[in-house]
């Protein structure tokens, strides 16, 4: 106990070189910068991810900041700024991207674009994905610069386009032709959860690792004619009977090292029904129960658990008389970092168990498996000991992202990337977050987010 409360004093005693902040003040900077970069359209397609370069360029050079844009693609630019250390230690990296997803705007009760504060949140496209990141790595930034925190590594900040979709523009670019500009030793960008319950934080967690995006098409073909006929090769009936297969196909539990750390410290940490179902997960007398449990109640932690596939896109058919010559459906498989895609999609195939369907592999880029980031660096302890700084009683845990980010690219050339994400309740997440009909943030998880990452850069960063 004595050597711990030793490590913590010397903890504190080694970052006070970096400055105290008067987080009040920030708060009206920051959230003008928020709703200004939401309010900038970057709906990819087509991206034009380039506003927001020029938006960023601006803030940054007018407090002395350097910054260069890379531009692979037309109005789709990187944009990299840095400030230098004395380079006794290797750079960190601070990264998030400028592009979101689309929006059906009818489904919106406000301006998607129009970062409408309502009932104390900010609400838009790209409130939580990825423009609270981007809000917070610049002001991040800005403090860094204002401050003249002596620091012992360059801090890059870089502002990445072609997140969201096919990856060439951005991070690939980044990394096959301009990886000078971001070799770092650390990486901290969007992709953890920091669960919010009654106001309070309960749980973080940092994600090491990830899935990695696998898509295919089913397509079939069956012969067209009037719908007063019916055709025993009707491709939409074969179609609807292959995607309900994969729909309801439950595919094989598998743990790796950063789920089954996981699950270990979430049972550690959670009620006793729940640690007994986290703790079950490998009982052979009890799995199917709690796996059925979990896909219907906690289906994140379902998808922790395995290779998920979801039909996502149904098209066939133009008119309501006739029988279509063709349909298609996309599968959205995110496949664990281990899995044999060559064997998977055979098994695949043998479940939908119909010869006239088709299965295509769609090109999804170049997110492949690569090693989790460790849990043993300065900087995943430097986010762990922020986190029960800032967030006292809540668990700490490593986890592996269901979804993708561009750490995949980074991962790979050997920068230890690391995912965070700010406070949001289940509630939110499930109803408001990243792609959804309605995303919003609140403006305190905003200004709480910003404060933590401050105090984790500083903390790596900062001259001790």
């Amino acid at each position: 106990m004595r050597l711990l409360i030793a490590l913590a004093v010397f903890a504190g005693a080694a970052s006070a070189q970096a400055p105290t902040i008067d987080w009040e003040k920030q708060k009206a900077e920051a959230l003008r910068h928020y709703r200004a970069l939401i309010q900038i359209d970057t709906s990819n397609p087509p991206g034009n991810e380039t506003r927001a370069v020029e938006y960023l360029k601006k803030i940054l050079e007018a407090e002395g900041i350097p910054t260069k844009t890379f531009t692979l693609e037309a109005n789709r630019g990187n944009l990299v700024a840095r400030i230098k250390g004395n380079g006794s230690k290797r750079p960190l990296l601070l990264m998030a991207h400028t592009d979101v997803v689309g929006v059906q705007r009818e489904k919106w009760p406000v301006d998607p674009f129009g970062a409408v504060l309502k009932d104390g949140y900010v609400w838009g496209r790209g409130t939580a994905d990825d423009k609270d990141k981007l809000a917070t790595m610049l002001m991040t930034m800005l403090l860094l610069k204002r401050s003249g925190v002596k620091l012992d590594r360059d801090v890059i900040f870089l502002a990445e386009a072609a997140e969201e979709a096919k990856t060439t523009a951005g991070i690939d670019f980044m990394v096959e032709q301009h990886f000078d500009e971001i070799a770092a030793e650390f990486a901290i960008t969007e992709g953890g959860r920091t669960r919010l319950e009654n106001g309070k934080v309960t749980a973080m967690t940092i994600a090491t690792a990830e899935k990695v995006p696998r898509r295919v098409r089913l397509v079939v073909n069956g012969t067209s004619g009037h719908g007063s006929i019916p055709r025993v090769d009707n491709a939409l009936v074969h179609l609807a009977m292959a995607v309900g297969k994969l729909g309801t196909w439950q595919t094989p539990m598998r743990l790796n090292d950063t789920t089954r750390t996981y699950f270990e410290k979430l049972a550690a940490v959670s009620p006793p029904e729940k640690a007994e179902r986290y703790n079950g997960l490998m009982n052979p007398q009890k799995t199917a129960a709690i796996q059925q449990y979990l896909a219907l109640n906690e289906p994140e932690h379902y998808s922790m658990l395995r290779t998920s596939v979801v039909p996502t896109i149904i098209n066939g058919g133009f008119q309501q008389n006739v029988i279509p010559s063709q349909g298609e459906a996309i599968v959205d498989i995110r496949a664990l970092p281990d899995e044999d895609m060559t064997g998977f999609n055979t098994d695949m195939t043998r479940v939908i168990g119909d010869p006239a369907i088709r299965v295509e592999p769609i090109d999804t880029g170049n997110r492949g498996p690569a090693a989790p980031s460790r849990t043993d660096t300065e900087m995943y302890r430097a986010l762990e000991q922020t986190a029960r700084q800032l967030y006292p009683g809540a668990a700490v845990m490593p986890t592996m992202l269901t979804a993708a980010t561009d750490m995949a690219q980074l991962r790979a050339k050997g920068i230890q990337s690391y995912g965070i994400d700010p406070p949001v309740s289940d509630e939110d997440r499930t109803n408001f977050g990243w792609h959804s009909d309605v995303e919003r943030m609140s403006e305190a998880s905003l200004y709480s987010f910003l404060q933590f990452t401050w105090t984790a850069v500083t903390q790596v960063a900062a001259s001790k």
